[in-house]
């Protein structure tokens, strides 16, 4: 049960919170490759970030000036990525949950108060925080983090495709492409393909993963 005090003092922080974090995630649905989280905080007083949108109403040039200039302006900014080992280990809603605690723990330090793009908060937060579902479509911050999130794992994506170009990583980050999938079944899963999603496990003929919250 929740210390009433402390829900009191939580409460009273968002609302005048004048340091938020806004924290979102890129890579949650493809067959391969990392989750990556990221938090940024944009203070009042900061110049501003012009032409911030969610990441994927922006074309790949566009995310990349926007990147730079996010990690020049931010207050304080914090990017993790879960990888594959883990994400099999603990199942992917898990794997999102723990980047976005990580996220924030980098940039607690100038946080009062964390907007979390979706319907679920993680557990065990530096700060108070609201989730918040199409928050990438409403939130600065939100919008910036979710930048921050599909470039770092679009780049993390070209480099693997470096290690295994059979696959095609580069062209579809490892999202479940009619490609991606003629691959995976000519070649069978690399390492950084995710055991515990369905159409990995079919090409290594395995039964369907339970899927735990």
């Amino acid at each position: 049960m929740a210390d009433s005090g402390q829900l009191a003092l939580d409460l009273a922080v968002a609302r005048g919170a004048q340091r938020i974090a806004g924290v979102d995630e890129a890579g949650r649905g493809p067959l391969a490759g990392p989750v990556v989280v990221a938090a940024v905080v944009l203070g009042p007083g900061r110049t501003p970030i012009n032409g911030l949108n969610d990441s994927k109403q922006l074309n790949e040039a566009r995310r990349e000036a926007l990147y730079q200039r996010i990690v020049e302006r931010a207050v304080a900014w914090h990017v993790v990525a879960v990888e594959v080992d883990e994400i099999d280990r603990i199942n992917i809603f898990q794997a999102t949950m723990l980047g976005m605690r990580l996220a924030l723990e980098g940039v607690a330090h100038a946080t009062e108060l964390a907007r979390i793009d979706g319907n679920a908060l993680p557990r065990g937060l530096p700060c108070p925080a609201e989730a918040w579902i199409g928050g990438d479509a409403r939130d600065r911050a939100i919008m910036a983090a979710s930048i921050l999130a599909k470039v770092t794992r679009d780049r993390a994506m070209v480099a693997l495709h470096e290690q295994w170009p059979q696959y095609g990583f580069a062209m579809h980050k490892g999202y479940s492409t009619p490609a991606h999938l003629a691959a995976l079944t000519a070649h069978g899963p690399c390492p950084q393909h995710r055991r515990s999603f369905a159409p990995v496990r079919a090409a290594l003929g395995l039964e369907p993963a339970a899927v735990l919250a």
